[in-house]
């Protein structure tokens, strides 16, 4: 069964460019990106070997946020491109004529492999992340009368407690959030939201990594307040099932969808 989508269509989705310049985007693209993912996500359920299982739900949520930035490339026309260095940011690089130009001017100088020109890239573009969402703990699934905590290709959304996007740094704005979820065992993205809002009070205080932890590089999770000012700001949700609208309204105290 196909997904159904309601889309935003009624608030702009703008932010402004590296260089002052304001930016627009549709909604639609945005949409008919989570289109695009799906089939690729739709070929790989079909290998002999459970590719989603192997890659665990870490490397997958982020495989998830990924497949996303690429498919939301095709979909803008030319007007981005992924940012060459993987510690880079924004993830999808700006190529109007200012960002065309300074692109060429770094490819030119052969400096398409150096980190700086790349973090932040002077033109920006769109940050996207990705997210599954938070269960309950093994104990109180049990008491919510599950038999386990939800595993790779159960759906989460009756037992789903929260959400959060997580970053390296506490700049991060212009955000793509995608929230997804397993339905009918395969990952489906059933919301997405764009925000050019967020503040450096949206996000916490830099975690840093503790010797022999399981965490390899800083980070930062994004506040309750930053999760509402993305909430306000959504840009398609799946219809097809109610209680992930019901959800997003519940746990953010708003009733805009």
């Amino acid at each position: 069964m196909a997904l159904q989508y309601k889309v935003n269509s009624q608030r702009p989705i703008q932010y402004y460019g590296g260089q002052g310049q304001l930016v627009r985007l549709d909604a639609n693209q945005f949409q008919r990106a989570i289109v695009r993912a799906h089939s690729v996500i739709d070929q790989i359920a079909k290998f002999e070997v459970n590719i989603f299982e192997i890659l665990g739900m870490r490397n997958l949520s982020a495989f998830v946020g990924e497949l996303y930035a690429a498919s939301l490339i095709k979909e803008m026309n030319g007007d981005y491109i992924k940012n060459p260095h993987q510690d880079g940011y924004p993830d999808l690089l700006l190529m109007d004529k200012p960002g065309l130009s300074l692109y060429q001017k770094l490819s030119k100088n052969g400096q398409l492999r150096d980190k700086s020109p790349f973090s932040p890239f002077q033109n920006g573009g769109i940050e996207i992340k990705a997210t599954c969402g938070s269960v309950p703990t093994p104990e109180r699934c049990r008491r919510l009368g599950l038999e386990e905590k939800p595993d790779i290709g159960d759906q989460r959304i009756a037992v789903l407690t929260g959400y959060d996007w997580k970053a390296h740094h506490r700049e991060t704005n212009n955000l793509a959030g995608i929230l997804w979820d397993f339905i009918d065992n395969a990952p489906r993205i059933v919301a997405v939201f764009f925000s050019s809002r967020l503040t450096t009070e949206n996000w916490g205080a830099i975690v840093q990594p503790r010797e022999g932890g399981g965490r390899t590089t800083s980070v930062s999770i994004m506040t309750r307040v930053g999760v509402k000012v993305m909430y306000e700001d959504w840009v398609a949700v799946i219809k097809s099932d109610n209680r992930y609208i019901d959800f997003l309204n519940n746990h953010n105290r708003g009733s805009i969808l």
